[in-house]
């Protein structure tokens, strides 16, 4: 995926997708084809604008809080207090990938029943890694010439912290974000199957009846959702890098 789109084609990604999810019915003529006679060719059991809004709203809530978490621990793990516990919260933040997304669902509906919360559990778990690991990376890679020059000036541990190390560790951080929200968009289609409102109903429907149209509109708003956040959280990431690099 390319990680910075033209101004003029994301600007037409954004507009289609706006266009489609505020008047659906208007592209019907262009979906007709791919389905069989008599059938729906647009999504006709809800909103789609309202999925798509409840879909990121989910992906938003998982990768919030994942980002609090895999941030928190990677202060931890590289403070010289918390070093010993490095073992451990790699461990931890591999369950998400050790354990499918599908078999977490399954293992959380039991707990906290059908509906947002098995799927937030889910994408919280599956979202941790990358976030995790980027912000460690960055916070055991800063410039050795700088954190001299900071405990030179005096500063205390949380001073270098939270005006030295975070500041510079941010585009790293940034790239573990994307990493994680892009994972996430895709992944939270499945919470469809424990009842969540996502897109992913959009193509569960199309395959339950067999309705290519419904298959096709349900992917493409993911996918063009996941490219536009993807684009947008590069030119950030880039952004704060020149800002760095300006420090």
């Amino acid at each position: 995926m390319r990680a910075w789109l033209p101004t003029a084609l994301r600007g037409l990604l954004l507009l289609a997708l706006l266009a489609f999810l505020v008047s659906p019915e208007s592209f019907e003529p262009l979906l007709k084809p791919l389905v069989q006679q008599d059938a729906p060719a647009i999504y006709n059991h809800g909103s789609l604008l309202s999925l798509t809004l409840q879909h990121l709203r989910t992906v938003f809530i998982a990768t919030a809080a994942a980002t609090i978490i895999a941030i928190g621990l990677a202060i931890l793990v590289t403070r010289p207090i918390g070093a010993e516990f490095l073992p451990l919260s790699r461990s931890l933040v591999n369950i998400g990938q050790t354990f499918p997304p599908v078999a977490v669902l399954a293992l959380a509906v039991p707990a906290v029943g059908f509906g947002e919360k098995p799927t937030l559990i889910a994408l919280f778990l599956y979202g941790l890694l990358p976030i995790f690991e980027n912000t460690l990376t960055a916070l055991t890679n800063l410039p050795r010439s700088v954190m001299e020059a900071a405990r030179g000036a005096g500063m205390t541990g949380f001073q270098r912290l939270f005006q030295v190390e975070l500041p510079l560790s941010l585009p790293v951080i940034v790239a573990g974000i994307r990493l994680s929200v892009v994972i996430n968009l895709s992944t939270a289609t499945i919470g469809s199957t424990v009842a969540a409102k996502t897109l992913g109903e959009v193509i569960i429907a199309g395959l339950q009846s067999n309705n290519l149209a419904f298959i096709l509109q349900g992917g493409l708003i993911v996918g063009a959702l996941a490219i536009l956040i993807y684009d947008s959280l590069s030119g950030v990431e880039k952004l704060l890098t020149r800002r760095v690099g300006r420090r």
